[in-house]
């Protein structure tokens, strides 16, 4: 715990400073990321059977970023990058000796760029959520500083409330309710006392966002389960990666923590949930 803490102490104060310059600072943090992170998930890809193309995938994650950073340049330029991905990564497949390997190949980098590219919601989020209003208390950080904090802690909330309430009740939970972990065979340290635990304060720090932004807060009844089981799912689907891959990190990078991939894994489900909802159904 004391080595996690002191390296939370080493990269949350950068972050923060990046989140309050905003604009193309948030878009190259997120890009630095994506590609930290998608070094550790093309390396995971590989010992789990998959012979990927490192640099293709790479390079299409990263388009996906500069994308969303610049949505009105081309109407549809998400799945005309997406179908140049596939494109290019099935020629790549094309000069494996074996099918298979050609195969697998294929599949493993489109799904590693797709999968690590996700990242780029974090910015299509900022970039496209509704104006703050005037009068509203977070109107000074302006609208994309406010949209891209409120997601970052409310991830942080899940990942606080879930290992606190499931150390602490876990088990008395579990005796309660006749089961005390779910999906133990990707991950055995889950329970359920955490889950509700991540959603009630993923749910409180949305609501509290939400009065901060000047939009309806009972949304936040809404946005912030949903979020909030969006993060988990993230955190298990990388489990499953690095179980698949035989690994326990996705890389020693962060003492205490792991691999970047190990530190971004919520935001690559819970950034794309919470765009959608804002976009769709916040003015």
């Amino acid at each position: 715990m004391q080595e996690r803490g002191r390296s939370a102490l080493l990269f949350v104060p950068p972050l923060v400073v990046i989140v309050l310059l905003g604009g193309w600072w948030i878009t190259l943090a997120v890009i630095g990321l994506t590609m930290l992170a998608g070094i550790e998930v093309f390396r995971l890809l590989k010992p789990a059977g998959y012979p990927v193309m490192p640099w293709l995938g790479l390079a299409i994650a990263v388009a996906m970023v500069i994308d969303a950073a610049v949505p009105t340049v081309l109407v549809g330029s998400g799945a005309i990058l997406a179908a140049i991905g596939i494109l290019l990564a099935a020629a790549g497949g094309f000069t494996r000796g074996d099918p298979r390997d050609g195969l697998n190949g294929w599949v493993g980098t489109v799904f590693g760029a797709l999968y690590v590219g996700l990242l780029a919601f974090i910015v299509r989020l900022g970039v496209g959520a509704p104006a703050i209003p005037a009068g509203a208390p977070l109107a000074v950080l302006g609208r994309e500083r406010t949209w891209v904090l409120m997601l970052i802690l409310a991830v942080w909330a899940y990942d606080t409330g879930a290992y606190l309430v499931g150390r602490t009740y876990g088990k008395r939970f579990g005796e309660l309710i006749g089961r005390e972990r779910f999906l133990a065979h990707i991950s055995p340290s889950k329970t359920y006392a955490g889950l509700v635990g991540g959603l009630i304060a993923t749910t409180v720090v949305v609501l509290i966002g939400l009065w901060g932004a000047g939009q309806p807060v009972l949304y936040g009844l809404v946005l912030g389960p949903i979020v909030g089981l969006a993060a988990q799912c993230g955190d298990l689907a990388e489990s499953m990666l690095k179980r698949a891959a035989g690994a326990q990190h996705s890389s020693d990078l962060i003492p205490g923590h792991g691999g970047v991939l190990d530190r971004v894994d919520s935001f690559l489900l819970a950034g794309p949930v919470m765009t959608l909802f804002v976009l769709t159904f916040l003015r």
